[in-house]
C-alpha cells in the first residue's frame, strides 16, 4: 500500500501538491483534535457506563447520589444492582462485571476482598433495625418480645443476608426465640411483606423503615444496638471503568454522600 501512495504522490502536478498544502495550514490535523473537540466527543460519542453493585437498604440514597454523579459526569450513566449483598458478592466472585460494591456487612464485602476482587474497602456509614409494622398496627406490637407470641405473623430476613444476621444478634441478645412464617432475600422484601398486610411484623434497618413513609411504624428496641452493621465500599480490582469506579467511591465517602445518607437514617461510620 504504502508503495503506490508514493508512485502517485510523485505524479501529482507541482500545482496540486501546493494547493493541498495551503488547504492543511487552514484546518487542525485530523490525528491530533484540538482539546475542546476531543471533549465534546468524549461527552456526546463516548458514553459510559459505570456498575454498581449496592446492597437493597441503599436503593434509596445510592439512586440519589447515582443522579448527582451522572450531573457532574456528561456522558455518564450509572447502573445499579441493589440486592442482598450476599448474593451480589457472589455474582461478583463468578465474574460479574461492576466497579463499585456496597455491602451491608463486612462479612459480604471479605468474601470479594479474599477474592482480590476490592482491596481496602472503607466503612462509610451504619444501621440498625427496627420493628416494622402496618400503620395501623393490627396485631399490637410493642416491643421485641411481641414478636415471640406464636399470633404474630412475622417476617424475617434470610440469615445468610445482612439483616437477616443482625436479626439474630438482636433476638439472641433479647434471649427470645422467633419461628417467622418466611424468610425474604433481602431487606426490601422483607418490609414489603408488612406493607401488603402479610405479616403483622419484621426486622428491617431503620433507614427502610424511613423510606416507607406513612405505609408502615418503626419501634425502636434497645436489643438493635446489639446489632449495628458497618457499610463498607469499594473499587472493584477489575472495574471496567476504574477512573470512575474511584471516583464514585470519593462521592460515597464525602460530605455531600454524608449528608444524603444522615438524612435517611442512617447512622455515621
Amino acid at each position: 500500500m504504502f508503495r503506490r501512495v508514493s508512485r502517485w504522490a510523485a505524479a501529482l502536478p507541482l500545482a496540486l501538491v501546493l494547493t493541498a498544502g495551503l488547504a492543511g495550514c487552514g484546518s487542525s490535523d485530523p490525528a491530533t483534535p484540538s482539546a475542546s473537540s476531543s471533549a465534546s466527543s468524549s461527552a456526546a460519542g463516548g458514553a459510559t457506563t459505570l456498575t454498581v453493585f449496592a446492597a437493597a437498604s441503599l436503593t434509596e440514597t445510592f439512586t440519589e447520589l447515582g443522579k448527582t454523579f451522572e450531573a457532574a459526569h456528561p456522558g455518564t450513566s450509572v447502573k445499579f444492582n441493589f440486592g442482598s449483598s450476599a448474593t451480589l458478592a457472589q455474582q461478583i466472585t463468578q465474574g460479574a462485571p461492576a466497579d463499585v460494591f456496597a455491602a451491608a456487612s463486612p462479612a459480604t464485602m471479605k468474601t470479594v476482598t479474599d477474592a482480590s476482587l476490592a482491596s481496602a474497602p472503607t466503612t462509610f456509614v451504619r444501621n440498625k433495625l427496627q420493628i416494622a409494622v402496618p400503620a395501623d398496627n393490627p396485631a399490637k406490637v410493642d416491643d421485641l418480645k411481641d414478636l415471640a407470641d406464636s399470633k404474630v405473623k412475622v417476617a424475617l430476613c434470610a440469615e445468610q443476608v445482612p439483616c437477616g444476621a443482625a436479626a439474630i444478634k438482636a433476638l439472641d441478645a433479647a434471649g427470645l426465640k422467633v419461628t417467622p412464617v418466611s424468610y425474604e432475600q433481602d431487606v426490601k422484601a422483607t418490609l414489603t411483606k408488612v406493607e401488603l398486610g402479610e405479616v403483622d411484623a419484621a426486622l428491617v434497618y431503620t433507614t427502610d423503615v424511613l423510606a416507607a413513609g406513612d405505609k408502615v411504624k418503626g419501634i425502636a428496641f434497645p436489643e438493635a444496638d446489639k446489632a449495628i452493621n458497618d457499610y463498607p465500599v469499594a473499587a472493584l480490582t477489575k472495574a471496567p471503568a476504574a477512573d470512575l469506579a474511584k471516583q464514585f467511591v470519593d462521592l460515597v465517602l464525602s460530605p455531600q454522600g454524608k449528608d444524603v445518607f444522615t438524612k435517611a437514617g442512617f447512622e455515621g461510620a
